[in-house]
């Protein structure tokens, strides 16, 4: 008879853990920013019928780094789950703290069952109050694990250097167009050297307070992004006064009489 193979639970915690943060890791990044009027979400998509960012209630939207079919869900359970408290009690009974946690509920339960692999997801869910002070930004991880972010925060891809390069350019109270120009630079950002992400690259969403109807979702459009961001193409860089277009060439001769 055969011995049975045998894992420890803290190395099989640890293998899902990086089976996780791998499949994660393969994504482009989203970065959240928070600016004078809302919040501000931003992410490298070139799909325009998959979206990472989407609207769950009227002052709160969530965002998804991933497996796009296991994000998808969670988003519609969470769609499902605020619709269902907003009808049977009150509006103001949904609230993105509520919300986030049921999503770690649900995705500490998958990373800790032994009988289906963990999901390949991050998410951001945020909610707008009234004044910037009651914002709020909640950071969900594989695991379930739950961090509250303030200014700025980014998940998937290479994070580390997004992040970064959002910790020495942000300024809190930053208006709309400067805050997406922050992102979208941060996004392009790498340590070898900067890209440029066209406009129909981008996916970019805003909670803003400022909206007079009760919901406060607004996805900008590639169009609305090139008259906010301008003319963001690499400039050549001109030929120095010493090395000027045919300084290496040879004088001509003289024409011959």
């Amino acid at each position: 008879m055969s011995m049975p193979f045998y894992v420890s639970p803290e190395q099989l915690m640890k293998d899902r853990a990086d089976f996780a943060r791998k499949g994660i890791a393969r994504g482009r990044s989203v970065v959240v920013v928070q600016f004078a009027d809302g919040v501000l979400f931003v992410s490298e998509n070139p799909s325009q019928a998959l979206h990472k960012v989407s609207e769950i209630y009227d002052r709160i939207a969530f965002a998804a780094v991933g497996r796009y079919n296991e994000f998808e869900n969670l988003r519609i359970a969470g769609v499902r789950l605020a619709d269902m408290r907003g009808y049977a009690y009150d509006r103001r009974d949904v609230t993105g703290r509520g919300l986030a946690n049921a999503y770690a509920q649900t995705l500490g339960t998958i990373f800790s069952s032994g009988g289906e692999k963990p999901y390949e997801v991050e998410l951001f869910v945020a909610e707008i109050g009234d004044s910037a002070e009651d914002d709020q930004i909640y950071r969900l991880t594989y695991d379930g694990q739950v961090a509250d972010e303030h200014g700025y925060a980014v998940m998937g891809g290479a994070a580390d250097t997004v992040a970064g390069h959002l910790k020495e350019h942000y300024t809190e109270g930053a208006s709309l167009e400067s805050a997406l120009a922050l992102a979208v630079a941060a996004l392009g950002h790498s340590e070898s050297s900067d890209r440029v992400i066209p406009d129909g690259d981008l996916e970019v969403a805003v909670l803003d307070r400022t909206r007079s109807q009760p919901r406060k979702f607004k996805r900008i459009v590639p169009k609305q992004l090139a008259q906010i961001l301008g003319d963001r193409t690499p400039v050549a860089e001109a030929p120095s006064s010493d090395q000027a277009p045919g300084a290496d060439e040879p004088p001509t001769a003289p024409p011959i009489a």
